[in-house]
């Protein structure tokens, strides 16, 4: 019956997905929410020719519509539903004309915010250093947001600034195609085995554990379109809407954000980097550039195919060890992977213009 539970609302979702990105097509089209590199000169583009950008609002779609089959409708999933059409109207505006960083950080804010009032929150942590738990219960406020129920104040504070990460650093992990569907429906698809543990004694993360493969489903339905070469960009809406969910995920599932990072482990290393290049360099952390690392393997020589494909091996070889190793062992393993990345840009930098062998696809 479980394999039931999770693989029919993962295909139903991808099938969604994958059936009603054309007519979003068409829609970018007409609507004129299209990337013309011409037009809009942003320093991350990769893509050449008018490529549309409406994708995320056929993978909310997806979502939204197999969620509505199968997950109760319950207070927290109406909050994660407003969270995420917030997401898909401002990121469909950004589509249409680029928004401030500033006003995308006040929305996401916003959407983040009623996602953390209709309940999700962190109730503890694991300390990596003693395998105890950080208890984040012990202040409470009681609020009315679709009833009466208490707010744990520490729990959602934490739970704000993880999701304000997540919801950031995915999308900065987007630029190449086909790159960021693959990646987001693999660490999907490791969050819900992870709550599939947890649902064989505790029925309340069965939904969970649905939800995790339902949004693993629709990015995987989006892939097709988005693999190089590319029909369709998830756009702001897409990418935001992955690292809000990804992040969400992780809480639900009983907190497990050290699976989470390390799933994540490179998109999570590239903006820590990314971050301190730019406030050392005295520029806006939030104000875009070309030096992520999908930037430096194009630079590299690598085709987009190729880097796709690197980031997809990569998440699901971090996703089976994280689901086989504890809490100190997950911060030891993104601690070798900073090591690694790190010394891959040195020898890019400084090395690799020696040789650079140029994949077809790579420009």
């Amino acid at each position: 019956m479980w394999v039931q539970n999770i693989f029919i609302p993962f295909l139903l979702a991808t099938a969604t997905t994958m059936g009603i990105t054309p007519f979003m097509i068409w829609f970018a089209k007409r609507y004129g929410l299209v990337d013309d590199p011409k037009k809009r000169i942003h320093p991350a583009n990769t893509h050449v020719g008018i490529i549309p950008r409406a994708g995320g609002l056929a993978i909310v779609i997806g979502i939204l519509a197999v969620s509505l089959i199968f997950l109760p409708l319950n207070k927290l999933f109406i909050g994660i539903t407003i969270s995420c059409i917030i997401f898909t109207v401002v990121g469909l505006l950004d589509d249409k004309k680029d928004i401030s960083p500033y006003i995308r950080i006040l929305t996401n804010s916003l959407a983040i915010g009623i996602a953390i009032l209709a309940g999700a929150g962190v109730p503890y942590i694991t300390n990596p250093i003693t395998g105890g738990l950080l208890h984040l219960d012990t202040l409470r406020i009681t609020i009315q947001f679709f009833g009466t129920h208490s707010l744990l104040v520490w729990s959602a504070i934490t739970a704000f600034l993880w999701l304000m990460w997540t919801t950031n650093i995915v999308g900065w992990s987007a630029g190449v195609e086909g790159q960021m569907p693959g990646f987001v429906s693999i660490s999907a698809g490791i969050i819900g085995i992870l709550s599939l543990r947890y649902s064989i004694n505790d029925p309340s993360q069965i939904p969970i554990t649905v939800f995790a493969f339902i949004v693993s489903g629709a990015y995987a339905g989006f892939l097709p379109w988005n693999f190089y070469p590319q029909k369709i960009m998830p756009g702001y809406s897409g990418k935001t809407l992955a690292g809000f969910l990804l992040g969400l995920l992780a809480i639900l599932s009983y907190g497990k954000l050290g699976t989470a990072l390390l799933v994540l482990g490179i998109p999570t290393v590239d903006a820590v980097y990314t971050l301190l290049r730019r406030v050392a360099k005295g520029k806006s952390p939030v104000w875009a550039d070309r030096k992520h690392l999908h930037h430096v393997l194009m630079d590299a020589g690598w085709g987009k195919r190729r880097i796709a494909l690197f980031y997809w091996g990569v998440s699901a070889i971090l996703g089976v060890i994280a689901l086989v190793i504890n809490s100190r062992q997950k911060i030891f393993a993104l601690f070798l992977i900073a090591v690694a990345i790190g010394g891959f840009f040195l020898w890019v930098n400084f090395f690799s213009q020696f040789s650079k062998p140029q994949d077809q696809d790579n420009g």
